[in-house]
């Protein structure tokens, strides 16, 4: 018999924290009860008797596309009771996610996969990874400080110019959350150690945000656990900072956003990578995922493809895609389509981490012409991009 699936009720908030908990080996010690978290929809598959046996969550968030903001399905939380894995539960909890996402506006969905066959089999592809990584603080380049730039540590009263900063380095990227959502909501008390600011007269060019960790001997790390740089100068600055850790923290940890003023300075050749964590992407509406977003300005051009979606119906038929003036639309054709693309192709493509000629490859487009490459229109623009785990 199938699982009942619904809106996980707030008194069995408790029962999907323990389930949680066994899955993925957190913190045997609850969290003190806070009532049901704002921006989210918990979602709760059970048993003819009434008992969890899985959970799903949907954060509320929003992602960055060239410019404009596009609303999205952060999916969290997937756990299944091991007596139940292996019988549609996640399935049945994925398709009623993606069914509630796309009736609150969701366009797009983005996940973090501890496995990912089965999240394929639904749809999403992976899309990129978000590395964290080990450097020797010793190595780290030192350079003369710039006049101009201001350094000093950072107050709770100076976190809203960081999420500021945030916005103006992620707002013409791809992918990145606008950081909009309830819990990155910035309180009256530093989230980390410390953090440090690099200014240039009364405007925040780079910041970052530092755990102290224990210790001074070989083990310590020093952890950063959000920086950002808008130039290279104050990239520069806030690494000979980092660099001054050096004889008390021999290794730095920080997670790094490939293509930043920030890496630019890192001697990345001598890095460890201290975790990675694989980001798999998903359309949840075609239409506004295509419509909401950003497009390079200088793009023209038009394509018909057909799409099958067995878990997003309305994603389903034959589209014509017309791409001018920064903006795209996407329209329902009768026209009889040579490109045949899959759900997890059309994720490569919009998130510009394949080609039409790598996914007919693949066996992700099928395709009737010689070359596919008109498809490549739906690749447009930067590779997206994750910077915040969830």
């Amino acid at each position: 018999m199938q699982p009942t699936i619904r809106v996980l009720p707030a008194e069995d908030l408790p029962a999907a924290w323990q389930l949680g908990r066994l899955t993925f080996g957190s913190d045997p010690q609850a969290p003190p009860p806070t009532g049901p978290p704002a921006g989210r929809t918990s979602y709760g598959a059970y048993d003819r008797g009434g008992t969890l046996l899985g959970k799903a969550v949907d954060l509320h968030d929003e992602q960055w596309w060239s410019g404009a903001t596009v609303p999205a399905a952060s999916v969290a939380g997937v756990a299944v009771a091991p007596e139940a894995r292996g019988t549609g539960v996640a399935r049945g909890l994925l398709r009623a996610l993606l069914h509630g996402a796309h009736e609150r506006g969701a366009a797009v969905s983005t996940l973090f996969a501890t496995t990912t066959g089965p999240y394929r089999a639904l749809g999403w592809e992976v899309t990129g990874e978000l590395r964290t990584l080990d450097l020797p603080t010793a190595v780290l380049p030192r350079h003369p400080r710039p006049a101009h730039l201001t350094v000093r540590a950072g107050t709770p009263a100076d976190l809203p110019a960081t999420v500021d900063l945030y916005e103006r380095l992620a707002r013409h990227r791809n992918g990145l959350l606008t950081r909009t959502h309830p819990r990155f909501q910035v309180g009256e008390e530093l989230p980390y150690d410390g953090l440090t600011l690099v200014e240039h007269g009364d405007t925040l060019v780079g910041y970052a945000g530092w755990n102290r960790g224990r210790g001074y001997g070989p083990d310590a790390v020093l952890t950063v656990e959000d920086i950002l740089a808008a130039t290279a100068e104050a990239a520069r600055t806030l690494v000979g900072v980092l660099a001054s850790w050096h004889s008390v923290t021999p290794t730095l940890r920080l997670t790094t956003l490939p293509g930043d003023a920030v890496s630019a300075q890192l001697p990345l050749e001598l890095a460890r990578q201290h975790e990675h964590d694989t980001w798999m992407h998903r359309p949840v509406d075609l239409v506004r995922a295509v419509e909401s977003r950003g497009w390079p300005a200088h793009l023209r051009g038009q394509v018909t493809f057909a799409l099958t979606d067995d878990l997003a119906e309305w994603n389903t038929g034959t589209w014509d895609l017309a791409v001018a003036d920064g903006q795209a639309h996407l329209r329902r054709s009768s026209s009889e389509a040579d490109l045949h693309l899959s759900v997890r192709g059309f994720a490569r493509l919009y998130t510009a981490t394949g080609t039409a000629r790598t996914l007919a490859e693949a066996g992700l487009l099928h395709h009737t012409t010689p070359d596919p490459g008109a498809l490549d229109l739906l690749a447009a623009g930067p590779p997206a991009q994750a910077l915040d785990y969830f």
